[in-house]
């Protein structure tokens, strides 16, 4: 099934599957009953210190997902339960971001599918 990446904004699509908003802060611009999801997983996204320090900074990108995967370590209760689902449902990550290449979403994508690589679902 898999993992797909969406910016909050776009239509939802039923082949979206699981919609899950990993963003901390709530999409400007958009209420709570126009968006249509799953789960707010606010604990997955990125510390505020570690978003100001991004940016979204293209320049800092690499720094980003270093830093983000090591809070992501400590935080495998909440993202262990989507990684397993990927595996037999898709999972649509949902972001606010502009920049669609540097974000939270496209760093816990490869975060979620790496780990799947490794361990497999359970």
């Amino acid at each position: 099934m898999g993992i797909i990446v969406k910016r909050v904004y776009e239509p939802a699509a039923k082949a979206d599957g699981y919609r899950v908003l990993i963003d901390r802060l709530w999409p400007r611009g958009l209420t709570k009953d126009a968006v249509p999801l799953d789960l707010w997983a606010k604990e997955l996204a990125p510390s505020t210190a570690l978003r100001r320090w991004f940016g979204h900074d293209p320049m800092r990108w690499d720094g980003f997902r270093h830093r983000y995967a090591s809070e992501l370590d400590a935080l495998d209760e909440h993202w262990r339960p989507l990684a397993e689902r990927s595996a037999r449902h898709p999972v649509t990550l949902l972001y606010s971001a502009r920049d669609e290449e540097h974000n939270n979403a496209i760093a816990l994508k490869a975060y979620l599918d790496n780990w799947l690589r490794m361990h497999g679902p359970r």
